[in-house]
């Protein structure tokens, strides 16, 4: 019953100094919406790099060779290293520099590569229309090519393109295989692959050592033992050119890492941005402490009379404290609500799916609750402190 009338009198004496407290509710209400806002666009970006890293392919491992002199890695023994239990799919990928042309018109968002069969595979892609790249276009290094969704719109106006012809180079290619969309990753849009034979990327671009592969293991689990494998072929590809500096010569990573390090990244700086964000709460507390000095100022001979008619020290503490716990308390409420509706206008600008976590939600109600208690324990302790024929005689 006590309780319920200090919480009675808290609200009164609120509403009674209603702008006054709306300006000490609005630095909790700042401090909850920067710590709440900030966390959920970190955990926003940062599962927009686990998805798009995660749409770079299946199982995906990855192989730069880094080597310039000497390159002893060949479409041979790729085809060996394809043999191994652990292993899927390989393939070599090489990018082509030149402008493709459709027509008079130049498609120059195109990225032209040149790569094998199994590179779909890997990647996870679905040919929409026509067909991928196939064995005898590589052994024949065929003028054909096979295009993103998007690279088609932009070159022929309709993604029913098989059959069309483009200039790369000089030299005439022909679309035989269209691509579904498949948007964005971490790499870049998937849907402007301009796709043509390995061998005739290596014509072109006058090279004959691969200096980056694909390689998909057969299953998650196996992984490790992929990766473990191909190490294993670039050692020993490599012996006798790298033996003074092992491992300089190329570099071996999977999905998994790649997940790991950039979600460390990104939660370390989300971890950041709430701390950063958290020093705004302190502020907020630091105004609760200001007004509550002035209140309890302000109400020294209201002290004074309750104490002259039994009022305890506890509950004059009580009573300033649970005023200083509400004004926090609906402060962090509505700062909460506030950066629900900050996190839905904010989703579709920055393109990336925001929510409020529900564990975030409730830290920064908590925190909002604890600054109440602690910023409000001081002015609360110095009014039940107050000696009561002191504050009947205060003119204050």
């Amino acid at each position: 019953m006590m309780l319920f009338q200090s919480f009675k009198m808290a609200l009164k004496a609120i509403a009674g100094n209603k702008m006054r407290s709306f300006l000490t509710m609005l630095g909790v209400i700042i401090g909850v919406m920067a710590v709440v806002v900030l966390v959920a666009i970190g955990q926003g970006a940062n599962a927009s790099v686990v998805e798009s890293i995660e749409g770079m392919g299946t199982n995906l491992i990855t192989a730069n060779i880094t080597a310039r002199r000497m390159n002893p890695v060949n479409m041979d023994g790729l085809n060996e290293l394809a043999q191994n239990p652990f292993i899927e799919y390989t393939a070599p990928t090489a990018n082509v520099s030149g402008t493709v042309k459709a027509g008079n018109a130049a498609y120059e968002d195109g990225q032209v590569m040149g790569t094998t069969p199994g590179y779909e595979h890997i990647r996870g892609w679905e040919v929409a229309e026509g067909r991928f790249l196939t064995q005898p276009d590589i052994d024949n290094r065929s003028f054909v090519a096979v295009i993103g969704a998007e690279a088609a719109t932009e070159m022929y106006g309709t993604t029913h393109a098989v059959g069309e012809t483009f200039s790369l180079s000089g030299y005439t290619l022909t679309v035989v295989g269209v691509l579904e969309s498949n948007g964005e990753n971490a790499s870049g849009s998937n849907d402007n692959q301009v796709l043509i034979p390995f061998s005739l990327a290596q014509r072109l671009a006058q090279s004959t050592s691969i200096s980056s592969f694909y390689v998909s293991a057969v299953s998650s689990e196996m992984v490790e033992m992929a990766q473990l494998a191909v190490e294993m072929f670039l050692a020993e590809a490599f012996e006798g050119y790298t033996a003074n500096s092992w491992g300089t010569q190329y570099r071996v990573y999977n999905q998994s890492e790649m997940l790991d390090t950039l979600s460390e990244t990104t939660e370390t700086l989300t971890l950041m941005l709430g701390g950063i964000a958290a020093i705004s709460l302190l502020v907020g507390g630091i105004g609760i402490m200001n007004i509550m000095l002035v209140s309890v100022s302000e109400r020294t001979r209201e002290i004074g009379i309750r104490k002259a008619i039994g009022a305890s020290r506890g509950n004059i503490l009580m009573q300033f404290l649970i005023e200083s716990l509400v004004v926090s308390m609906m402060g962090g409420v509505l700062g909460l609500l506030i950066s629900q509706g900050a996190v839905d206008f904010l989703a579709p600008i920055l393109e990336m799916k925001l929510e409020i976590p529900v564990n975030v939600a409730w830290l920064a109600i908590g925190f909002s609750v604890f600054i109440g208690v602690v910023f409000g324990m001081y002015p609360a302790n110095k009014a039940s402190k107050l000696k009561p024929i002191d504050a009947l005689h205060y003119e204050g």
